[in-house]
């Protein structure tokens, strides 16, 4: 039997991006980057690597509940610092705009799109397993069939995103919104969500994931 979505009990309000806010001094659309790190970087970079920094000490820790400040305290010691060697293996959106950009089908596992403005994106049957979307904005983005397994997606903004048969087992989406999302097939096990948002899904989850076989409302914990 599937374990169901793992909830926490408030929503977080931590700020971000969200589809409100300004894309001004986004990267152009479309554009991503190979992040190598070392001495010399200039105050968006950093400000890039922290949060992606945070974000996968984040991932690493999951399991452990370590508190946010312990977090923030360890990421400032050991990741940020100036020559500390950080990289990524994958091209690295962060901070940048990809508004109604075509990523359909794209493998795109352990990739980075935190703090991304990507409104309308196609995300559609693409793999984003293991990767860092924590305060990104996605509104009425498509993420249809996309493996978003293990996925970082904390604080981001899914509302009136098509989630319609997406897998999102074991991601953490906790102060995420989901407002008018379509999640007819979708897969939430082991997910860690809200517990407002968790009610908020239930009232229209249906289906049964056609890769996992896991009825959306088990998943969730309905």
């Amino acid at each position: 039997m599937a374990q169901p979505s793992r909830r926490l009990g408030s929503q977080s309000s931590a700020g971000s991006p969200l589809s409100g806010g300004s894309s001004q001094g986004l990267g152009r659309p479309g554009l991503g980057r190979q992040v190598r790190g070392g001495p010399g970087l200039d105050g968006p970079a950093l400000a890039g690597a922290a949060l992606v920094g945070l974000a996968r000490l984040g991932q690493a820790l999951r399991s452990l509940w370590t508190p946010a400040p312990l977090l923030a305290v360890l990421l400032v010691v050991g990741l940020v610092q100036p020559g500390a060697g950080w990289a990524f293996e994958k091209v690295d959106y962060t901070l940048t705009n990809q508004s109604g950009q075509d990523f359909h089908g794209q493998p795109l596992a352990n990739s980075s799109f935190a703090g991304v403005v990507g409104r309308g994106a196609n995300f559609a049957g693409a793999d984003l397993s293991g990767a860092i979307l924590t305060q990104a904005a996605f509104p009425a983005g498509d993420f249809h069939g996309t493996d978003l397994t293990d996925a970082l997606m904390d604080r981001a903004d899914f509302s009136d995103t098509d989630l319609r048969g997406a897998i999102l087992r074991g991601a953490i989406a906790s102060g995420s919104r989901f407002g008018g999302a379509r999640i007819e097939n979708a897969d939430f096990s082991d997910a860690l969500i809200d517990r407002a948002s968790q009610r908020q899904l239930c009232r229209t989850a249906s289906g049964t994931n056609p890769v996992s076989g896991v009825a959306t409302r088990e998943s969730l914990g309905c």
